[in-house]
């Protein structure tokens, strides 16, 4: 495989995706030494197969909003690769959405799913209708619509969706609502679902969890544990809230979050009740995280990253590509000592470099953030044997499986000078199940 030819070739193919050839790139460019070793590989084109989705719908989206005026909106699913299960992966409600940025996802998802070795294929969807400043009646409106035409497309052996951006347990329990109305089934189709109607236990607060689970076993590498060490956090939504609520359990100290306005500092630390206070703010009033520098009287920077502030650790969990080469050097001046990703791919390439040979640890998403699809693995399984695991067991299972993922990256990804080179470990491990599952499967 020669990797620059692949993705010239990509590019040629499927123009304007510049997320999509990002994730690609990363990719193709730390397993390229592996995947030549095994010459059976391009005699299939197996990396062509593995870089194309299986199939990509696109729809369009009717609803009416509250005034009664009709509007439109684009809706997606990309289902990348089955190779070792149903297509797994959740749905995003953003402005920003389109079909790079989905492909780009469901790319990214096909390995962060392999490694967490339960058996799930890779797919994304979406749409850019955006609920913020939406009614409750709009919103369900709009996933009704939008599941009038998905429901065709998935089910619990074929393509379980999960939330994402912009989806949460509201919208996640519409669509189940309208899917099941319309299937005339009640199934594990969704995963994200209410405890009421067979959601699992620790599934808002898995990739949160996850996320610090990973970080944790990364400084063991260096002989050390979060107690006392001082976290930036950006974002403000589920991942960040649960991120945040791992740290400060495990004695770590909070001082940043964040949102699409600009981002709070707060050199005291964010305790238990302002955390509550953040929950409330954003779950329930659907607030700007400006309020919070009101309420307590500490920095907010419109516009802004909080990657400038000084820490020992920086946890990206806003969205794709927050953190670039610039904020990464004054991360790496100011003593940050690691990085781990809960959004999907939060740092650009240049930025990813400058981790690299400052030798920092850093965890990409794929391997950091993958506690969110494997609880809703652990859902699937829960729905599958109709039963419910208690909050013990799903943490322990959590825990185990993130465990597992970090001992894949440094078997794969383990330098000679002992530097553990967690892209390409995750991108290896991740790469080398997927491909020998397409192997065992034939040309299909």
């Amino acid at each position: 495989m020669n990797a620059t030819n692949v993705l010239e070739d990509l590019k040629r193919r499927f123009p304007n995706e510049p997320e999509y050839h990002q994730a690609v790139e990363e990719v193709l460019s730390t397993i390229e030494e592996e995947y030549n070793k095994h010459p059976e590989f391009d005699k299939v084109n197996l990396i062509e197969r593995l870089c194309i989705p299986d199939r990509v719908y696109q729809f369009r989206v009717t609803w009416v909003d509250d005034q009664g005026n009709v509007r439109t909106n684009m809706g997606y699913r990309v289902q990348h690769n089955n190779a070792i299960g149903p297509y797994k992966g959740g749905i995003r409600f953003h402005a920003s959405v389109n079909l790079g940025i989905l492909k780009f996802l469901a790319f990214e998802q096909t390995f962060k799913n392999s490694l967490t070795t339960l058996p799930m294929g890779g797919g994304k969807g979406g749409s850019d209708f955006s609920p913020r400043g939406k009614s409750n009646a709009e919103v369900m409106r709009f996933c009704q619509a939008f599941m009038l035409e998905l429901w065709r497309h998935i089910g619990p052996e074929t393509d379980v969706p999960a939330g994402d951006i912009g989806v949460g347990g509201r919208e996640v329990g519409y669509m189940f609502g309208m899917y099941k109305k319309l299937t005339r089934e009640f199934t594990g189709t969704l995963t994200g679902k209410g405890l009421e109607f067979g959601g699992s236990l620790i599934r808002p607060e898995a990739t949160g969890y996850g996320n610090i689970y990973f970080l944790q076993e990364m400084l063991k590498t260096r002989g050390q544990d979060l107690k006392g060490k001082v976290c930036l956090i950006s974002g403000s939504g589920n991942v960040a809230q649960y991120t945040a609520e791992k740290v400060i359990e495990l004695g770590g100290k909070v001082v940043t979050m964040s949102d699409s306005d600009g981002y709070i500092y707060d050199p005291d630390g964010i305790d238990r009740e302002k955390l509550d206070y953040i929950m409330e703010l954003k779950n329930l009033y659907r607030g700007r995280i400006r309020e919070y520098a009101e309420k307590y009287g500490c920095k907010y920077v419109p516009g802004a990253k909080p990657w400038g502030e000084k820490a020992d650790i920086a946890l990206p969990s806003a969205t794709q590509n927050e953190l670039n080469g610039d904020h990464a050097r004054q991360l790496v001046a100011n003593g940050v000592i690691a990085v781990s990703e809960g959004a999907n791919m939060p740092s650009t390439p240049e930025a990813i470099r400058v981790f690299q040979e400052a030798k920092i640890l850093y965890a990409p998403g794929k391997a950091a953030n993958a506690g969110g699809v494997s609880v809703s693995g652990l859902e699937m399984t829960q729905n599958a044997i109709k039963l419910g695991w208690t909050k013990e067991e799903v943490d322990e299972r959590l825990k185990s499986i993130m465990r597992n993922i970090h001992e894949a990256c440094v078997k794969y990804g383990t330098e000679p000078d002992g530097y553990i080179n967690y892209v390409k470990g995750a991108n290896v491990a991740g790469f080398m199940k997927v491909a020998k599952a397409m192997m065992a499967q034939g040309i299909v």
